[in-house]
């Protein structure tokens, strides 16, 4: 496949590193210098573009690669109040759209067993939950998409919470959701379960960013032939 890569950190030099293991081809390559060629000109050719920039410019990145007949997987987090706009212009040009806030395949197994322990949980009002993660300093949401989405799989299912916040609270409604940043931690996500006799913790902890570039490469060759939206429940068998 030829990709273009949108954004070209840490996270995208691990992504090029990846699809040349797979044997893929990356014919261009976006950053803060030459936005401007996201464009169906300089894009034609191209079967997938991975996008990992940044909250302020991901919706944009992700518009024009689907007007310019290109799909996208795309890995940023932070601009979901967007999302159902990205959605629209997806269905509008017949283009296809992937989107996880995390791509690790561990993370996403992580996902699904916190969602089964949460519909567990609801019926022990005893427990409650919090969340924490701890990412890099260079990391510029908080908290992170993961554990966003880790609260909403336990919003989903307990009663007693109604909401999350993303700082410390002691009202019984709310869920704790608490962004740290430390050094160089690829991100650490941990869901904690206390009652007062016991308590049940179960975390996630990355390596480094292998994992997650793994994923999005994965996530573009499922794209392949593809129209609609997709996440990684789609990519996954469970």
């Amino acid at each position: 496949m030829n990709i273009a890569l949108i954004g070209y950190g840490k996270m995208g030099h691990a992504i090029e590193r990846i699809l040349i293991e797979r044997g893929h081809n990356v014919s261009l390559i976006i950053d803060v210098d030459n936005a401007c060629d996201i464009c169906a000109d300089k894009m034609r050719g191209i079967d997938a573009a991975i996008e990992f920039s940044t909250p302020d410019t991901a919706f944009d990145n992700v518009v024009k690669c689907m007007r310019a007949g290109v799909p996208v997987v795309c890995g940023t987090t932070a601009w979901l109040d967007r999302f159902d706009k990205a959605v629209q212009v997806c269905r509008e040009c017949g283009s296809a759209l992937f989107y996880a806030s995390n791509y690790s395949i561990g993370v996403n197994l992580f996902f699904r067993i916190n969602r089964m322990l949460a519909r567990m949980m609801n019926a022990y009002p005893q427990y409650d939950v919090t969340i924490e993660e701890v990412h890099h300093t260079a990391k510029k949401d908080s908290p992170s998409g993961t554990a966003v989405t880790l609260a909403e799989g336990v919003l989903e299912s307990i009663d007693r919470k109604s909401s999350w916040v993303g700082h410390t609270t002691t009202a019984p409604d709310e869920l704790e959701v608490i962004g740290i940043r430390r050094s160089i931690v690829p991100g650490t996500h941990t869901v904690t379960w206390e009652s007062p006799v016991d308590s049940i913790r179960m975390e996630h902890m990355a390596k480094g960013r292998e994992g997650f570039a793994l994923g999005a490469v994965l996530a573009a060759e499922f794209l392949a032939g593809k129209k609609g939206v997709f996440g990684m429940d789609d990519l996954m068998v469970f």
